[in-house]
């Protein structure tokens, strides 16, 4: 048998665990500084969940990875963090509102392979339900910008409300029954040309000259001023004042549950062309899960469920990191400091060990006690920056030797004194 992983999928030594969990906490950080806190949901969803017509919408299932269960249950894995959260209401309808969550995990989709995506990424999802205000829109673009100030990396933010595309496609002629379609070929704009979208929507069974009028449409700015969409979409701008937040007529998003304000978060100057950050408000899709679990009724208007959240990609951005921040990927281990004691004081290296991890400080030990050579050996080759060695004579003193891995230098100090040294040490480093 040849040991090999599926398609799409990918292992993590701990140099990239190491730095992506680092991302994970800043995101995570930030998250909980808006006043997000956090929800589990599992990976496994029922077919039903992941397939009705108010979730992500036919071209998103084309993707779907879809299981059976030894009870004949058709089940599939999650291909994002929305449809869970508004099953999650839908089954707790008397949470209180608004109800801001974040969640980070794992998700899955069956489609093409590309630098900065693969079939199994994470996603992490911040999400307002139980709010119509342009503030939450604003609110969540604004934390996209924060969390990437906090990475070091420039961005551009494209916003759009959906129904702009909507009015668009009926001003232009397009039938109602095409419209998803259209706004799917415009979407791709700024990928393939203009040429190829109107090829595309000529595929999908939209006239040349409807396909031409929309997409001149899209690029009249002055014009779609005058819409619906953009009026809900100025207030969103406004609260926001920022130059790296661009109002992009022909944004659509892929999934056809959002229904106003829309965002993609794009690196700049970065050979990951692909999207960073995503999200929008979709005002239906828990309404309709209400609706759907009671048989198709509401019991009351207060039953709508508007709601807006935005999405990180961890895999475009870790790709980002090591295009533009390649040092920040060079940790081969969590460990501070490694405990080499001589091999007659393996009990006092131990005691040693747990004084320094009591006082905060990731620690490890040589138990084969081979040797000072040796342990400095190890040490070197997983890149731990400080060695404690612990020998007769600094025992007797009631102290250790630290040595600082990359300096060479080397103190005696007290057990105690070893934190702070190790500290500020970390501190004055590059």
């Amino acid at each position: 048998m040849e040991l090999q992983l599926p398609r799409g999928m990918r292992d993590f030594a701990p140099e990239e665990k190491i730095l992506r969990d680092e991302v994970i906490s800043i995101i995570k950080g930030v998250f909980e500084l808006y006043g997000f806190s956090p929800l589990e949901t599992p990976v496994v969803e029922r077919w039903e969940v992941l397939s009705a017509k108010y979730s992500g919408g036919e071209e998103i299932l084309k993707e779907t990875f879809r299981l059976t269960d030894q009870g004949g249950r058709e089940l599939g894995l999650r291909y994002d963090l929305t449809v869970p959260l508004a099953r999650f209401v839908g089954m707790n309808p008397t949470i209180k509102r608004p109800f801001k969550r974040y969640q980070i995990g794992t998700v899955y989709r069956d489609g093409p392979i590309k630098k900065g995506r693969t079939r199994e990424f994470y996603q992490c999802d911040a999400d307002i339900v139980g709010s119509n205000s342009p503030l939450a829109d604003a609110e969540c673009v604004q934390l996209a910008l924060d969390v990437f100030e906090r990475l070091g990396i420039d961005v551009q933010v494209k916003v759009n409300n959906r129904k702009v595309l909507y009015e668009l496609a009926q001003s232009a002629g397009i039938p109602k029954e095409l419209t998803e379609a259209a706004i799917l070929s415009l979407d791709k704009l700024e990928k393939i040309g203009p040429d190829e979208v109107l090829n595309e929507m000529a595929e999908r069974g939209i006239s040349r000259s409807n396909a031409e009028r929309f997409l001149a449409g899209a690029q009249d700015r002055k014009a779609l001023k005058n819409s619906e969409g953009y009026r809900e979409l100025e207030p969103v701008l406004s609260a926001l004042q920022d130059p790296r937040v661009v109002w992009t007529p022909s944004l659509a998003r892929g999934l056809s549950y959002y229904t106003g304000t829309i965002y993609e978060v794009y690196a700049k100057n970065s050979s990951v062309t692909g999207s960073l950050a995503a999200g929008g408000r979709y005002d239906n899709m828990i309404g309709q899960f209400l609706r759907a679990a009671r048989g198709g009724t509401m019991n009351s208007p207060d039953e709508v469920w508007p709601a807006v959240g935005i999405s990180f990609g961890l895999e475009p951005i870790l790709e980002v990191l090591k295009e533009k921040h390649p040092e920040r990927i060079a940790r081969k281990t969590v460990t501070q400091v490694y405990v080499i004691p001589f091999k007659t004081l393996l009990a006092e290296g131990r005691a040693i060990c747990q004084q320094l991890r009591r006082a905060g400080i990731k620690t490890d030990m040589d138990f084969s006690a081979k040797g000072i050579s040796d342990g400095l050996k190890y040490a070197n080759a997983y890149e731990i920056p400080f060695v404690v060695i612990v020998g007769p004579d600094e025992v007797a003193a009631g102290k250790v030797k630290l040595r600082d891995m990359r300096s060479g230098e080397e103190k005696l100090l007290t057990v105690d004194e070893v934190p702070q040294q190790i500290k500020s040490q970390e501190r004055r480093s590059p």
